[in-house]
């Protein structure tokens, strides 16, 4: 098992930094949600190091990346993860994306196919038009330039009070977080998000949707997802809200572990064959 690394994918116009952790095991790049970022993952990622190759990105206007001044929607989240594949030439990896993340994971899964092992999404924003225009013209944007004129210990003070039950280092890193997130992040909530449904009929990868109590993705539309793809797994953790990697990561680990060691026995197309490479 090796410590935490750094790097910063230059490809695609924007400077992608990621943390990676992790030994020589299956390879796992996680996506985290709108105003988090790949520290973010810190607490899941101690309980998946010995086993899988992590890769953590910041996504672009978040954390240590780069942040143009135009280019935030789903399509171009997509393209730098695809881009930090190639770049780091990273062979069938599984994807792990949370919220905003999650959609992003999809994009990437069903433009790469085989090329992606697995494809896991923690609560991911699959919302409905109408609930997508009510997030967009809702205060979320004016909320969030109120919290970057904070200080740190105002804006953890007040993540404290509405969310007790997360540790005081999951608190600590979804702060530092949010400080680092930039007001041109929050293009990714303009209408319309890609269809859900259509992306992942699309994906070729096994898929396993988690979802806590208080989920945005209902269990009545996690299953309906079933229709749509042959191999769409549902589990529920119980005590999560939609921060499933901050109020549970031991158990979203969990299960994470054991549907990635479920994928190394499937037959998989193409990728098993030396030298193989993303169709990028």
């Amino acid at each position: 098992m090796t410590g935490w690394g750094t790097g910063i994918c230059e490809a695609g116009g924007s400077a992608i930094h990621y943390l990676r952790r992790g030994g020589a095991g299956p390879t796992l790049v996680l996506l985290h949600g709108l105003t988090g970022n790949g520290a973010c993952w810190r607490p899941l990622a101690r309980c998946l190091e010995d086993g899988f190759d992590l890769v953590m990105p910041d996504a672009r206007g978040h954390g240590k990346s780069g942040a143009p001044a135009s280019g935030y929607r789903y399509e171009d989240h997509a393209r730098d993860v695809v881009n930090l594949i190639r770049e780091l030439k990273l062979s069938a990896p599984a994807l792990l994306g949370h919220s905003m993340g999650g959609m992003t994971a999809t994009v990437v899964a069903a433009q790469l196919g085989d090329a992606i092992r697995g494809l896991i999404l923690a609560d991911p924003t699959f919302l409905g038009a109408q609930r997508q225009r009510e997030v967009y013209e809702s205060d979320v944007i004016e909320q969030h330039r109120r919290r970057l004129h904070c200080s740190r210990d105002s804006l953890l003070a007040d993540l404290r009070s509405r969310h007790p039950q997360r540790s005081d280092e999951i608190l600590a890193l979804l702060a530092e977080a949010r400080m680092q997130t930039r007001l041109e992040a929050f293009e990714v909530l303009t209408p319309p998000n890609p269809d859900y449904r259509h992306l992942v009929s699309a994906v070729r990868a096994p898929i396993m949707l988690v979802i806590g109590d208080r989920p945005v993705v209902t269990l009545e539309t996690a299953r309906a997802l079933q229709s749509h793809h042959p191999r769409v797994r549902i589990e529920q953790i119980a005590g999560a809200g939609h921060g499933l990697p901050y109020d549970q990561p031991e158990q979203l680990a969990g299960v994470v572990s054991t549907f990635l060691e479920s994928l190394t026995a499937r037959p998989r197309h193409g990728s098993s064959q030396p030298g193989f490479s993303p169709p990028l």
